[in-house]
């Protein structure tokens, strides 16, 4: 499978405070079945200052670490930009760590604050897109305007936004009311990956092998390929951490 949010790289956000305990993640990615994994710190204005330059310069460490320990997880790099006006300037200046490409436009993970989706962040959509940016809105069913009212994503889909699930959230990890919520995003469509989101080896696991079962046994081999593989390699075409494509991944 393909992850593309994960928070791998060490002490630059809550994720892993060290290389051991990235290592340690790693070796849980590869044992959940997890092949290739984007590694995607929080890029918070104000909490976690990170840029297109610092999260590039963590990938190497980290792919160097991997190498001498043997582990055999193929590492690009993103990054997760949390929903503010900033973004429109770290644009400008070639300071966001997109996650890929798809048709000619740079996808980026965006995430929303767990309570709401703030006023005006069509409006941000908009001008990203006009810069040509493509969001990719992760884990909306854990924010709760939209368990409270699913179609709230709608409007981002229908400006060209992309929806990535987290694996948990599929499984009941964060809770029934997120569970339904992600069950209702998928029958509704506009779906394009599950991701891990994991953090560490203690309540944020990849989780990614149960969740893939789950699509299967509900939603079928088709689907659950789709979403796990076939889906991400596309959002993740062209990641500047890559050295081959990832079209034909598997």
């Amino acid at each position: 499978m393909i992850d593309i949010h994960c928070h791998l790289l060490p002490g630059i956000d809550d994720g892993p405070p060290d290389m051991p305990a990235a290592l340690a993640l790693a070796r849980a990615l590869v044992a959940d079945g997890i092949h290739t994994v984007v590694a995607t710190p929080h890029v918070f204005v104000g909490r976690y200052d990170n840029n297109s330059v610092n999260v590039r310069a963590a990938h190497a460490a980290m792919v160097a670490q991997l190498a001498q320990a043997d582990i055999g997880l193929k590492l690009l790099w993103a990054g997760e930009a949390r929903c503010a006006p900033e973004l429109l300037d770290m644009a400008m200046a070639g300071r966001l760590p997109f996650l890929g490409q798809v048709d000619g436009m740079n996808t980026l993970l965006l995430e929303m604050p767990d309570g709401q989706i703030p006023l005006g962040t069509i409006m941000l959509v908009r001008r990203l897109a006009a810069m040509r940016v493509r969001p990719v809105f992760v884990h909306p069913e854990r924010n709760r305007a939209v368990m409270d009212d699913p179609s709230r994503v709608q409007p981002f889909v229908d400006e060209g936004c992309f929806l990535q699930l987290t694996a948990g959230s599929i499984v009941g990890q964060f809770g029934s009311k997120a569970q339904a919520t992600a069950v209702q995003l998928l029958k509704m469509g506009g779906v394009t990956a599950v991701a891990s989101d994991a953090h560490n080896l203690r309540g944020r696991l990849p989780r990614m092998a149960d969740a893939r079962a789950w699509l299967q046994q509900h939603l079928g081999d088709a689907v659950a390929h789709q979403l796990t593989v076939a889906g991400p390699a596309m959002l993740c075409q062209g990641n500047a951490g890559a050295d081959v494509g990832l079209a034909n991944a598997a």
